[in-house]
């Protein structure tokens, strides 16, 4: 979203970006654009699910604006309610198949919940963009929408690339979730002449740390926490090779396309991927990544234990992001969205 708010604003539009503040907030930093947190009191459950919907219903509809854009379903009622009250034009942003979700999809009550209300507001957004094409393709065949593909790449900067890695460092940022690899790479690292450095939180810190306490490789892991954004580029780049799986559980992750892939992609570093058609599509036109089938441990450690040994694929890989970065980069994304709000 900064990204995306920034590059409006750069723009000439006039750009509010609104949230919630939670107790664990960190205060808002100075944007090009406009801010603004909303207070609640439910972090959580059904509660925290009305109380944000009708706060934020309530403030669109007395918000001066002319577009209103829906951050992925859990924005999309109120999005849609205060926008045809109003008359204004509302956008879909799906970084998501929100429904298909790993903890929406594995809890058939919430599914079906959220389900609902996909069914009914999804086609009163007729349009909109998705994170990879498989998104934008599978609404389309949903629903009466049209969803363009914008894709979260990192800004091109053009960084030094350190071709000779001294550190056996693998990097794994993002949240720490259930379906994210965790319960197999840790076993894995037992058979791993690596240091796992872990960018990121999630409701799974305490059972990951345990494990790996479980599996006698707690010395091998550090778990930095959470890492400021402008701040991640610089632990990235420090890193020998990139971890970028999940389990494949819900259509979600099964298409997804991560943000991870390509800041390991700007930093030059490969990395371990699923074979997941948007993974493949990319890996098939620039070679920059290990593609594997499952998350055994065994399958992980020797696609890991294949880049720390073959130095010639390494190298290869690594000069292949730097041509890859050159193509999918936020600079090159960023005409599409100017684009598109231009033309509303």
């Amino acid at each position: 979203m900064n990204k995306i708010c920034t590059s409006l604003a750069q723009n000439s539009f006039d750009v509010l970006l609104v949230g919630f503040k939670k107790k664990a907030s960190l205060p808002l930093q100075p944007k090009p654009f406009k801010q603004k947190r909303l207070f609640h009191f439910f972090e959580k459950g059904f509660l925290h699910f009305a109380e944000a919907n009708l706060r934020l219903f309530f403030f669109l509809l007395f918000k001066k604006c002319d577009i209103i854009c829906a951050d992925d379903l859990d924005t999309a009622l109120p999005v849609f309610f205060a926008t045809g009250i109003r008359n204004k034009q509302r956008v879909y942003d799906a970084h998501e198949l929100f429904c298909e979700m790993h903890d929406i999809v594995t809890r058939p009550r919430i599914h079906a919940f959220w389900k609902r209300i996909e069914k009914f507001v999804q086609p009163k957004f007729a349009l909109g963009y998705a994170a990879n094409a498989d998104y934008a393709r599978l609404y389309e065949t949903m629903y009466p929408v049209h969803y363009f593909t914008l894709v979260n790449c990192p800004l091109l900067i053009n960084e030094p690339v350190d071709i000779n890695k001294q550190k056996n460092i693998l990097i794994y940022q993002g949240a720490i979730e259930r379906g994210r690899g965790f319960e197999q790479l840790i076993p894995a690292m037992k058979n791993l002449d690596v240091q796992l450095l872990v960018c990121g939180m999630g409701k799974c810190v305490d059972e990951m740390l345990q494990l790996a306490a479980g599996e006698d490789v707690a010395h091998k892991i550090n778990f930095a926490g959470f890492v400021a954004p402008e701040d991640l580029p610089a632990y990235t780049r420090s890193a020998a090779i990139g971890m970028n799986v999940n389990d494949g559980f819900g259509a979600s992750f099964y298409y997804s396309l991560t943000n991870r892939f390509f800041d390991y992609m700007h930093a030059g570093i490969p990395q371990i991927a699923n074979n997941n058609p948007e993974n493949r599509r990319i890996n098939n036109e620039f070679e920059i990544a290990v593609l594997i089938d499952d998350l055994q441990p065994g399958t992980i450690a020797n696609a890991i234990n294949l880049l720390l040994n073959d130095k010639d694929l390494y190298s290869r890989l690594q000069q292949n992001c730097l041509k890859a970065r050159e193509v999918y980069n936020w600079q090159n994304e960023e005409k599409k969205l100017v684009g598109f709000y231009k033309s509303l």
